[in-house]
């Protein structure tokens, strides 16, 4: 049996979404930018999608734009905001926290070594989650933007962004959230979360890869990273990859559509997963929040295996699964969330990722719940530090 349950690193395309691409590549090819008829036709999907992906943020069309993915949004959003109000404001301090996306992270690095601005990195809690009371804290009368992200790509902890975001606002900063991995997941409403940047992609939602979107609140000014034909009123020139906007449109109008339904089907389906792993094996654990988490994201801890182990063992067995974020797979560095979290260091070599979703279903979780109850008794009778059968930790 194969059980793919890695779908925060990307997700199987919809159906739907696969015809709406090919009509667009095979009928109707021309340039959005054309004023030709061929040109014209092509707009149509662009504007279809753009409303499409507004009506899934509970956004307007013109406050959406569209990019190559969520880092290429999460760039625009900060290096734009960044440099557009150290210009205009004087304003050169960011604030990040230590369990963002690498996409945000070094994006403020990068202006923190590189071009004078003043960085604060939060920390975190033991779930990975921002008290904003130490945002509070960090507000500086020269800061300019603030970046949190709304759910953690490894542990699924959701953060209280609205509260996070008025309190950034009543110091005059902006406020950016990248929202990869709840769009779709949670309700993205970017009016009650009350933010002036969130970033979206579209292989996150069962829509294709290499697409992504900023919504951007039509009062905030940015500075544009792409320079060239003026595509996207200007703040992203190049022209756009029509079949993959086309298809993410469609994903988005499927997810808004389906959201509820599918959102609660996976959450029985992690409960499922979570009661048959925690419940069967001792010393195991959940990692991030219990209850203001992802309903698919079920993040764990084996004391006295590896992680990396395990997941050759799953992956032999035909199941698909992380060590944490797909963009780091490769990296011997143990997981930045996990150490700002505070795990120790057995439990922090250990942390395996599983995500469900579009496919997935009950015999699946089963089999897979078996099998690493299996192979974790296996790792731990091999291993010369485990004592025995334990208490559950």
């Amino acid at each position: 049996m194969k059980v793919y349950l890695d779908h925060a690193a990307t997700t199987p395309v919809f159906p739907q979404v696969v015809e709406v691409m090919n009509q667009v590549m095979l009928e109707h090819f021309g340039n959005p930018s054309s004023m030709h008829q061929f040109g014209q036709d092509a707009k149509v999907y662009l504007d279809t999608a753009r409303s499409q992906v507004a009506d899934l943020l509970q956004a307007k069309p013109e406050e959406i734009y569209f990019t190559s993915g969520g880092t290429e949004a999460d760039n625009l959003a900060i290096f734009g905001c960044a440099v557009q109000r150290a210009e205009q404001e004087k304003k050169r301090h960011i604030i990040t926290s230590a369990v963002e996306h690498h996409a945000v992270l070094e994006a403020c690095e990068e202006l923190a070594k590189h071009q004078g601005f003043a960085l604060t990195v939060l920390p975190v809690d033991g779930y990975g989650m921002v008290a904003p009371e130490s945002l509070a804290a960090a507000l500086r009368p020269d800061t300019a933007l603030v970046t949190i992200m709304h759910a953690n790509n490894e542990v699924g902890t959701i953060n209280p962004i609205r509260e996070l975001a008025a309190i950034a606002h009543e110091a005059g900063a902006v406020f950016h959230c990248d929202a990869v991995q709840s769009v779709g997941k949670i309700p993205c409403d970017v009016q009650e979360l009350g933010v002036d940047l969130l970033t979206c992609s579209s292989h996150k939602i069962n829509g294709p890869k290499g697409v992504g979107a900023l919504y951007k609140k039509a009062e905030i000014s940015l500075y544009p990273r792409l320079f060239g034909g003026g595509q996207e009123s200007k703040l992203r020139s190049g022209t756009e990859n029509l079949p993959g906007i086309a298809g993410f449109g469609q994903a988005a109008e499927l997810t808004r559509l389906n959201r509820r339904r599918h959102s609660e089907e996976w959450r029985q389906l992690r409960d499922y997963l979570l009661q048959q792993v925690l419940g069967e094996i001792s010393e195991s654990r959940l990692n991030g929040h219990p209850t203001q988490r992802l309903p698919h994201n079920a993040h764990l801890s084996f004391n006295y295996i590896e992680g990396e182990a395990l997941l050759v063992y799953l992956n032999m067995n035909g199941i698909a699964c992380s060590a944490g974020s797909a963009c780091s797979s490769g990296l011997a560095e143990p997981s930045h969330v996990l150490t700002a979290m505070g795990l120790n260091p057995q439990m922090l070599a250990s942390g395996i990722r599983f995500t469900v979703g579009l496919g997935v279903d009950l015999p699946q979780i089963a089999y897979a719940a078996d099998v690493i109850r299996d192979k974790v008794a296996l790792l731990r009778s091999m291993s010369p530090f485990y004592p025995g059968e334990g208490t559950q930790g």
